[in-house]
């Protein structure tokens, strides 16, 4: 009995042990994001930052992520979770400030991401509208797009703009009326009537064999086939992302790249599916050295959960989760992010794991394993691998209320 007793104190003295020396790492390597501070790392190809969907105050983080990147390096490549076409229609509202415009970009690339479709994703574009103004004339912010098609109305706006001059295309004029209905349902998740448009441009394309000399058509037509039927988002992402950075140019250049949680992680958590960022390493189109993931962790918070609508379809409200969503609750959290909570420095503490000396470079996943009561965890695709084979930062996001839905803006 008193052997036991010894095992485990000296078991849970490890343990203490193990936790105060990552809790000391963590003040010695921690900023506070409401002050104006330069990012510590200028050596990079990527920035990826990935956080849950649907609290307010990851929209501001984002925000002074960015300024305190771009105080010491050129960054003009904003990548986000989107397609092509309404990536590219963001530029437009970035040169010339239409909020009705920013409005209904929203609304479509919220079918992607619900939780972002909020005033606080609107606020956010609002600084960065300003950002990009104050950015000089040669290293302006341009925003690029990757996902597979989330909506078609800015598909058919993109395609009319790029073909001009359309002869010998029947279909461009039915295309050229829907823009201008735009009343129509744009989904590509079913057989809608704008899907069956786009089906009819296709096929008059393939059977006339029409030629498109324009690089951008085909890369939209590449996307809307692939729309027309089942397919690998994963997948999809990562080959936009290689022809989009090549023909674009900026491969070399320094990118932000806002995208969910798991597509940033830079090694795969089971063999079996490797994330978008995972891709980018294990084919060579970056080296791990120049890869940067900051995951926002959320504590204390609430996020958007479900929008409520009427038997007609008329918006009526929007419910929050401030338990399960979170992922700091009992029955669901990050291992390790009490480390974080006992080591903030405001509400807004971002935190580097991945220096030489890092506790978190050794083969214990915290804050990667994912704690679940009643539920099968990933614990088995992450075992006895380092935090920082994932992850370079940690920001932790404290009480945060949750986002409000679009249909609130007054």
């Amino acid at each position: 009995m008193r052997i036991a007793i010894v095992l485990i104190t000296i078991i849970l003295f490890q343990i203490s042990a193990i936790g105060q020396s990552k809790r000391q790492y963590l003040k010695e390597n921690r900023y506070d994001l409401n002050q104006e501070i330069l990012f510590p790392q200028t050596d990079f190809k990527l920035i990826g930052f990935g956080a849950l969907h649907g609290s307010a105050k990851t929209e501001r983080a984002e925000i002074r992520l960015l300024k305190s990147i771009m105080t010491n390096n050129d960054l003009s490549v904003y990548v986000m979770e989107t397609d092509y076409s309404i990536g590219y229609f963001f530029n437009t509202f970035l040169k010339n400030g239409d909020t009705i415009l920013l409005k209904d970009l929203i609304n479509h690339y919220g079918i992607r991401v619900p939780q972002e479709k909020s005033i606080e994703t609107y606020n956010k574009w609002i600084e960065l509208y300003k950002l990009k103004k104050g950015q000089s004339t040669n290293k302006k912010l341009r925003v690029y797009g990757i996902d597979p098609i989330v909506s078609y109305k800015y598909t058919f706006k993109h395609i009319v703009e790029l073909l001009k001059e359309a002869k010998g295309i029947g279909s461009i004029i039915e295309i050229k009326n829907q823009v201008e209905l735009d009343t129509t349902d744009f989904s590509p998740y079913y057989d809608s009537y704008s899907k069956s448009i786009l089906k009819k441009f296709v096929n008059e394309l393939t059977t006339k064999d029409i030629d498109l000399e324009n690089p951008e058509l085909n890369h939209i037509i590449t996307n809307l086939k692939l729309s027309f039927d089942k397919y690998d988002r994963e997948k999809i992402i990562f080959e936009n992302y290689l022809w989009v950075s090549n023909y674009h140019r900026f491969r070399q250049q320094k990118q932000f790249i806002k995208y969910g949680f798991f597509h940033i992680e830079k090694e795969r958590e089971y063999q079996n599916y490797p994330s978008f960022f995972t891709r980018l390493i294990e084919q060579d189109i970056h080296k791990r050295s120049n890869i940067i993931t900051i995951i926002g962790y959320l504590t204390d918070s609430k996020v958007l959960w479900d929008l409520k609508y009427d038997e007609n379809g008329n918006y009526i409200g929007y419910t929050t989760e401030g338990g399960y969503g979170i992922s700091d609750y009992w029955k669901e959290y990050f291992r390790g992010i009490k480390n974080l909570k006992k080591a903030k420095l405001s509400d807004l503490t971002l935190y580097r794991l991945n220096k030489p000396d890092s506790p978190y470079n050794k083969p214990k996943p915290d804050l990667i394993e994912i704690k679940m009561l009643f539920s099968k965890s990933n614990k088995a695709g992450v075992k006895e691998k380092s935090t920082t084979r994932f992850i370079d930062y940690a920001l932790l996001i404290s009480d945060s209320k949750a986002n409000k839905p679009l249909e609130e803006l007054k």
